[in-house]
Formats: structure tokens, sequence, C-alpha cells
């Protein structure tokens, strides 16, 4: 369950990477009195080890750089240093110089609360439990709740993580968490759950809806109640919290995603309709709306974002333009947009939606215009880049501009060359337009750089069955593709497809129909009927292809049957 931890433990518990900070102790803090004026050798100074150090977290070689700074401890008087160089042991997992460097640390002076924590890492990495919980325990008396952070960050970077839950489990008991806030319960709740003590997680949780009945544990709870798969218990947790702070997004909000993952969607969007309202609360209505096409909501949403202070409704430009598109008011979608801030998060998003209401508009100067220089806006971020000359590509595509639309991606690729999206678009294009060659080169491209790419492996095992060669290196290269993704319709398609071309005829009905009845499209419909054709079922063929050509009359790979066969 992915988002078990996006919550309350990021905000007490930091990530138990022991590079936090590490490089802010570098040569500035170095304190280097009285140095000789000649040369020394480079394992006597201080600022190369330093600097070694530093080059060596660049390159992630964590092991060097821990060398280094151990070096530079052993030379300094800066505690900070020493610490810097125990922490880098500890990440290592070089634990006997991270015990050097502990020694040297506690020598200079080192925080108490940071020696602990150290302490309580060996203690783990020895499998010494009495040792380690003396440390922690001496952590959690720290004031304010700062020792219930520290411990985590502890116990989140042990390696033996059944040790480190069970020592949680006897550290964080109801009656140690007594004094603290309800975040910090949840928090060890999360924490228990990250370790695989789940039991305990449900103690914790219990617990601490039963003493606080917040919106965190009330969340953290519904959350549990997900993963366990009683989804009727998370139902009846968020609607009980609800009433209990109707007022609090972050809840509602987390009931509208369990219904939304129910297909509940008109009622994810009742329950984001009640109460305050923010950004993602206007969006995640919007969504909702959209995908049960209930107009009438997103007419009344229209109308509540419409009637907002002007500031509001400029900031929410975008938004009010997505409204206006679903509800089919191109013109009024068209005006929103062109009112999004050049310095709002959403103005490209809103730029690509007015490109393409233009070109609806049959302005495609216009929309040319516009997509060209967004490309010149866009030439320091690669991923809006892409986007644009991919929308390009898209609306002469539209346009049936063939060639122009092959030469905005090239042009695309000219400057942002291998970008994988870019080929893909071009491949495909390529294949429909029967220039198999190209499609074949650009497919292997993206092989290249991304073997594991089963769309491609699909994408170019079709093309070459479908330019009826290298008949066996597309089985291949499609045989994998089905393997990975059984149920997918295009992927059986195109099984069936390479099995027609090499002349096994039960093998690609058998394959088509499955793909058929999965998703009936027209190219499939193209494929399955020519396939009947040949096998003398004339009669099922002309009722799969006259099907066909009630959903999608202009599908050029059925068009093109159909004239083959002289249906």
């Amino acid at each position: 369950m992915k988002c078990l931890f996006n919550s309350t433990i990021s905000r007490f518990l930091l990530l138990p990477t022991l590079l936090v900070g590490c490089t802010t102790v570098g040569p500035r803090h170095a304190v280097v009195r009285n140095a000789p004026a000649q040369s020394i050798p480079v394992e006597q100074d201080l600022l190369a080890q330093m600097m070694g150090g530093e080059f060596a977290l660049v390159r992630s070689d964590v092991p060097s750089a821990a060398q280094r700074y151990a070096s530079a401890a052993a030379l300094s008087q800066d505690a900070a240093i020493a610490e810097q160089a125990t922490r880098l042991a500890l990440a290592a997992h070089d634990y006997a110089l991270a015990r050097r460097g502990l020694q040297r640390w506690r020598a200079l002076g080192g925080n108490d609360s940071g020696l602990l924590q150290v302490e309580a890492s060996l203690a783990l990495s020895d499998n010494n439990a009495a040792s380690s919980m003396k440390a922690l325990a001496a952590l959690l008396q720290l004031p304010q709740s700062q020792g219930w952070r520290l411990l985590g960050q502890v116990l989140l970077s042990a390696q033996d993580k059944a040790a480190a839950g069970d020592l949680l489990q006897r550290l964080a008991t109801p009656a140690a968490l007594a004094g603290t806030p309800e975040e910090i319960w949840v928090a060890m709740s999360q924490l228990a759950y990250k370790l695989d003590h789940k039991a305990w997680a449900h103690t914790l949780a219990d617990a601490a809806l039963a003493k606080f009945s917040g919106s965190a544990s009330f969340t953290w709870s519904a959350q549990l109640a997900v993963d366990d798969g009683d989804k009727a218990k998370a139902r009846g947790l968020y609607a009980d919290a609800i009433k209990r702070v109707p007022k609090d997004i972050r809840l509602r909000a987390g009931y509208a995603l369990l219904l939304g993952e129910q297909g509940e969607n008109l009622a994810a969007a009742r329950v984001l309709a009640e109460g305050p309202q923010d950004d993602y609360s206007y969006a995640a209505r919007a969504a909702y709306a959209a995908r049960v096409k209930d107009k009438s909501l997103l007419q009344t949403l229209y109308k509540e974002l419409k009637s907002q202070p002007e500031e509001d409704r400029i900031a929410r430009a975008h938004l009010l333009g997505q409204v206006a598109e679903l509800l089919e008011e191109n013109d009024a979608a068209l005006t929103w947009y062109q009112q999004a801030e050049v310095d709002s998060l959403h103005w490209f998003d809103a730029q690509m939606r007015i490109v393409v209401l233009l070109d609806g508009q049959a302005k495609h100067d216009q929309a040319q215009s516009l997509v060209h220089e967004l490309q010149a806006r866009s030439g320091d971020d690669p991923r809006q880049l892409v986007d644009v000359f991919l929308l390009e590509g898209e609306l002469l595509l539209r346009n049936d501009r063939h060639d122009a639309a092959v030469e905005a991606y090239t042009r695309g690729l000219a400057a942002l060359p291998d970008d994988i999206r870019l080929l893909y678009a071009r491949a495909l294009l390529a294949a429909n337009i029967e220039r198999s060659s190209e499609a074949e080169r650009d497919l292997r491209r993206v092989l290249a750089l991304k073997p594991g790419d089963f769309d491609a492996m699909n994408a170019l095992g079709y093309t070459l069955a479908d330019s009826n060669q290298k008949l066996d290196e597309a089985l291949g290269l499609i045989e994998v593709a089905l393997k990975n993704k059984p149920e997918e319709p295009a992927v059986i398609d195109s099984f069936g497809w390479v099995q027609f071309r090499l002349g096994h005829l039960d093998e690609a009905e058998q394959a088509l129909r499955r793909a058929y009845a999965k998703q009936d499209d027209a190219e499939i419909a193209a494929h399955l009927g020519e396939v009947l054709w040949q096998r003398g079922n004339h009669d099922e063929a002309r009722r799969i292809f006259e099907q066909a050509r009630k959903k999608d009359a202009k599908n050029k790979s059925l068009l093109k049957t159909l004239q083959r066969l002289g249906v």
C-alpha cells in the first residue's frame, strides 16, 4: 500500500539515510590552524582528505567517502567532522570504522543525542538488543518528543528489520507514548507497519483512535483496514471521522479516494463537495464527476468556481478551462485558459489546451504558431519540449498531414536525440503509412535504449509480421511480450497476426477470437475477418467486417483488408 507512509510518518521520522546533511561539514567548516607554508603529504592534509570525501560523495562512493572522512577526523579537532565520518561509516556498513569514528567524536565533545543514535545503531548491527535498548531508551528522555523521531531514524536504518521491530514493540508501548501527541502515536504505528510488525501497528492504531479520535488516527486506521482488505470497516471509519471533523479536507479526500477505488465516483465527488474547499478538492471533484459523465455535478462545480472573487478565478483559470471543456463549452474554455498566469504551475498545460482548441476551431495556423512558440520557450525543460513536439505531430496527423508529422518528430529528435517517446511516435506513424523499414529502425533503437520495453517488442514484432518479414524474429518478440502481458488485446492480436503470416491458421483464429472478445476494435476485426475468409468462413467474416465498419468506417487496416479481399 504505497500511500501508507506519505502522511504522518514523513513529518516525524526522517528517512533513514545517514547521509542527510553530509555535505554540511565540508571544507568551509574545517578549522586548519597554523598550517605550514611548505607542502605536506596528502594523507596528512586535512583539506585534501575532506575534498576527497566530498568528491567521493558526488560519485556516490560512500565507502571511499567514509575512509576519507575518517582520515580527516583524525587530523581535525572539529567534532562535526568526526560526526560526519561516523555517520558515513554507518552508511557504508563499515562498523569497525564507525566505532573508531564514534570514539573520536565522543572525545571531541559530540552531542549526546547523536552519540546515542550511533551507539544504538552499532548495537543493532552487533545483535546486541540490550545495549541498543539502553541507548534508545535514553533518547526517549529528550524533550518535546524529539527522541521518538531519532528512534525512528535508527530503527528504519537497521538491516535486521525483525530485530528493529522487536525493539520498537518493547519501547513504543501505550504507556510509554502516554504523554506524546496523536501524531507520534500514529507515526510509531506506521513505523511498526514498515518493520513488518503489523499486529503491533494495529495495536497502536487502535489505541490512538480510542485516545484521540482525531483525523490522523482515523485516517491511518482506515488505511490499515484497506490494507487488510476490509473496505467496509475503512468506509465506516472515514464516515465516522467526517462526522466528528467535518471540515477536515484531508479526511474527505481520503474517503473520496477509497470510494473512487471502489468505483463509486459519484459518491466520491459528493463527499468532496461538502465542507471547505481547496485546489485539490476542486480538481478531484471535477475528475470524479468526469468519470461518471455527470454534467449536473460539473455544472454545479463550474458555477461555484465562477462565483469566486476575480483573484481566485484567475488562480484557478486552468481548472475552469478544464471544467468548461468537460461541459463542451469550448469557447469559454479557451477564454479561461488564456487567463492562466505565466508564473502559475498550470500555465504550460493551459497553453497546450489552447493549441488543441484553436486547432479544433480550424485555426490551424494559429495553433501551429503557438506550438512553435512553446517549443522555443520549453528549450530548458525536456519533458515539456517532448510534449510540445508530440502535440504538434498529433495535430498534423489529425489533419492528415503525415509527412509533416514525421518531420515534426524528426525535429524533436534533433533537439532531444534518443528520446523514447518521440522515437516511438515516429515509429508508429511510419508503420501506419507503410514505411516499415523506418518503423523498424526506430523501434530497434527504442529497444536498444530500453531493452525491457514489452510494448516496443510487440510493436516491432507486429511491424515485421505486417510487412511479412523476419517472421521468426517477429514471433519471438511477440511471444516475450505476450508472456509479460498475457491479457493485453493488442499483444494477443499481434500473436494471432504473426501466426497467420506463418500459415498457422488454427492458432491465428484462436488468438484473434480471444483478442476480439476482449476488444472489438476495427483493426482486430480486420485481422480476424481475414483469417476467417481464408478459411472459407465468408459469412462470419462478412458479419465481423460489417460490425467493424459500423464502429470505425475509416479505419485504414479495415479498408485495406476489404479492398484486398474484394468484400
